[in-house]
């Protein structure tokens, strides 16, 4: 753990993780039901992407790297030793974030070019801020971290391009999404099989996930081409293939984690449902390589499902932790994420009547707005709040 020191400014700006994870899930509530609005025609934004790439951008870019950039400024005070950011640059770089949401909805008239300058700097300082500290704290090993977020800056700026000369960016879509999902694949597959250790161990069971070993490193391996061909060549029988084995690949891995012992801790629980969406959205995507489903189920399953659960649940868990409260879900949370899953689960039935009068995409939405809500009202006062007294041991080891 870093080494502490005075801290006389507003809590929200005393740790990276809170004024991003607030930024994350307070526009998680809000971008879905304006996008909603924008779909249904009665917004337009005035940007300069058309209306589904500025919805796949923001989800993205604006709730996406937010999320990331929370993380990272939490983590690397843990791999380094040093001293959290905090203050000013956070209050700094948050101000870059918002700028670039409002440029995204074309806020000011400005031009293309000058709403990607905009949008672009956040990531680009995200990356610069968490290599000084790498390098600072001399922890080399964890430079390689920057790798999948400069590839996250690669596409938000492809992104771009790709929308201003085509006019509409479908391979930079799944560009992103690609990214974060392999972060998922990178980082998930640390910490859940981790954590999952750690509460067996506490509980006292004689079971335990297989470690990270050979065959974790060549489902990394096989990822890499198969998320490429799916971002370059979503529709042909080598993408479909590839991401067959991608999905069949992780499934093992998953399985390999025992997840069905950690139904006592539903915030545990969370981690592995949440990477289960990676297989099924890995599987998605390759029916449709095949013909045999739409193109939008494997995105939504992977954007909603895999990135949506996983982020929240990772959120949860640190914010908890880092607040010196117990590792406890509770009622709201454990609802608000079975609310975001089900949004992702009902999202694939798209325009198709799911219930009476109620079709998927709108079903979908309700119950994205609704999980966030509820998660929104039970961080809120964590995240701008002070950090309550350290957690007895002995509640911990019972509760994590």
């Amino acid at each position: 753990m870093p080494r502490q020191s005075d801290y006389a400014g507003p809590a929200l700006f005393s740790y990276g993780f809170r004024p991003f994870f607030l930024a994350a899930t307070l526009f998680g509530l809000g971008v879905v039901p304006i996008w909603l609005l924008v779909w249904r025609g009665v917004l337009m934004p005035s940007g300069p992407f058309a209306p589904v790439d500025w919805h796949v951008h923001e989800m993205i870019f604006g709730y996406g790297a937010a999320v990331v950039a929370g993380f990272l400024f939490t983590a690397v005070p843990n791999w380094t030793g040093r001293m959290p950011t905090r203050g000013w640059p956070l209050m700094a770089l948050l101000a870059v974030w918002v700028a670039g949401r409002l440029a995204m909805t074309g806020l000011g008239g400005l031009g293309p070019v000058a709403v990607m300058g905009i949008d672009i700097v956040f990531l680009l300082a995200v990356a610069a801020m968490i290599a000084r500290e790498i390098v600072a704290g001399k922890n080399w090993r964890n430079l390689k971290v920057l790798v999948p977020v400069s590839m996250l800056a690669v596409a938000n700026a492809s992104f771009h391009l790709e929308a201003m000369t085509q006019g509409s960016a479908p391979t930079s879509q799944r560009f992103g999404i690609a990214v974060l999902v392999f972060l998922i694949m990178l980082i998930g597959g640390r910490i859940v099989p981790s954590f999952t250790r750690n509460w067996l161990a506490q509980s006292g069971s004689t079971s335990r996930p297989v470690p990270f070993g050979r065959f974790d490193m060549l489902t990394l391996a096989v990822s890499v081409p198969a998320l490429g061909l799916w971002v370059t060549a979503p529709l042909t029988v080598t993408a479909g293939v590839a991401l067959a084995v991608c999905a069949a690949l992780h499934l093992i891995r998953m399985l390999r984690w025992v997840g069905m012992l950690t139904l006592g801790s539903p915030l545990l629980t969370m981690l592995h449902a949440a990477y289960a969406f990676v297989p099924l959205g890995l599987f998605g995507a390759a029916l449709a390589a095949f013909g045999m489903a739409g193109p939008a189920g494997g995105a939504h399953l992977l954007g909603i499902g895999a990135v949506g659960g996983m982020t929240l649940a990772v959120m949860m868990r640190a914010t908890m932790g880092h607040t010196g409260r117990d590792l406890v879900s509770g009622r709201a949370l454990n609802l608000g994420f079975l609310a975001i899953t089900g949004a992702a689960l009902v999202r694939v039935a798209g325009v198709s009547e799911v219930v009476p009068g109620l079709d998927g995409i709108h079903l979908s939405a309700a119950l994205w707005t609704f999980g966030f809500l509820l998660i929104v009202r039970r961080l809120l006062p964590w995240l701008v709040g002070p950090r309550v007294a350290t957690r007895k041991p002995s509640t911990v080891q019972q509760r994590a």
